[in-house]
């Protein structure tokens, strides 16, 4: 048997994400977070999501001896044939559809074979981030560490539809960057702890609205970075709350969620700075923001219907 530990892809795709300052990291070794090389862990509560990709035909096996500290989330984006060993047995042997998810908790060692391309997410999860998580869903924190110790393949249509709004993201740099990465991943890590730990046994409740001050507070956060990389959890200390609270109260409060708003905000004010200066459109879209010019003029025009320059010009024709 020969162990191949990296995408034969993965060292160009690599190079070109971190350029480009992607979220979502392409994978050199399969099931690998890929921290920075100065760093011995991810940040505290972070969830880190990385991407393997192979195309080729021919088979090609991994192994992975396991995280220390992280569960891994792994979400199958495409239909693939594999054979995958976790902790010397046997989980799946044969085709594996899109929208299944297999988690493998700290320190369990994993093996695979694929038979067939393959394109899939990975999550790698902090013991804070499935903390802030259960205490969220359950009004309670966890006695212990949180352990999502069954590895048994999960099909849910909800984290299918999460992993894609992660993928599509990903390859059309379309989203809200970091924003939307946390927000998502969250989501996903939230739905499989309450699988887990069965979620229908806790009282229903609603979320209520972010207060008026603490909403305040969140604007003035937000029009103070609208040219930075916001994430959700600095959106949510500016409010005093954990991620998952703080994103439910503003999408009740807003009728938006956290990254929807953002982008709305950075739209506005690129309108305003097109109509009150002579910046370039490269100056407008750093300025609000955005990572390119060309990311810039995509979702200007999905929230406007024309691209920046045409607006620009009707506008002055209009005045």
């Amino acid at each position: 048997m020969i162990v191949l530990p990296y995408s034969q892809t993965g060292f160009a795709a690599h190079a070109a994400n971190r350029k480009q300052g992607n979220p979502i990291r392409i994978e050199q070794h399969w099931r690998s977070p890929a921290v920075e090389p100065a760093a011995a862990a991810l940040p505290y509560g972070e969830v880190l999501v990385t991407r393997w990709t192979r195309a080729e035909t021919e088979p090609f096996e991994a192994v992975q001896r396991g995280q220390a500290g992280y569960h891994c989330i792994a979400l199958n984006l495409k239909c693939t044939t594999l054979r995958f060993e976790h902790a010397g047995r046997t989980i799946v042997s044969g085709r594996v559809t899109a929208g299944a998810v297999q988690v493998t908790a700290p320190d369990v060692p994993v093996a695979v074979r694929f038979e067939s391309p393959v394109d899939a997410l990975h999550l790698f999860v902090s013991q804070p981030a499935l903390a802030e998580c259960f205490d969220d869903l359950f009004g309670h924190a966890h006695t212990g560490e949180v352990v999502l110790a069954d590895p048994r393949i999960v099909r849910d249509p909800t984290l299918e539809r999460l992993a894609q709004a992660l993928a599509v993201s990903h390859s059309t740099d379309a989203a809200a960057g970091k924003l939307f990465t946390d927000s998502v991943s969250l989501a996903i890590v939230s739905r499989l702890v309450s699988r887990h730990f069965t979620a229908a046994a806790r009282p229903a409740r609603e979320a209520s609205a972010l207060p008026q001050w603490r909403m305040r507070r969140t604007i003035e956060y937000i029009e103070a970075h609208l040219s930075d990389a916001i994430g959700l959890a600095e959106m949510a200390q500016s409010a005093g709350l954990t991620r998952m609270h703080f994103a439910a109260q503003f999408r009740r409060a807003t009728g938006l969620r956290p990254h929807e708003y953002l982008l709305r905000r950075r739209i506005e004010h690129a309108q305003q700075l097109l109509t009150r200066s002579r910046h370039s459109m490269l100056d407008v879209a750093l300025s609000c923001g955005f990572r390119s010019q060309s990311h810039f003029t995509a979702v200007f025009k999905r929230f406007v219907g024309d691209t920046p320059y045409c607006w620009k010009v009707k506008t002055n024709v209009s005045q």
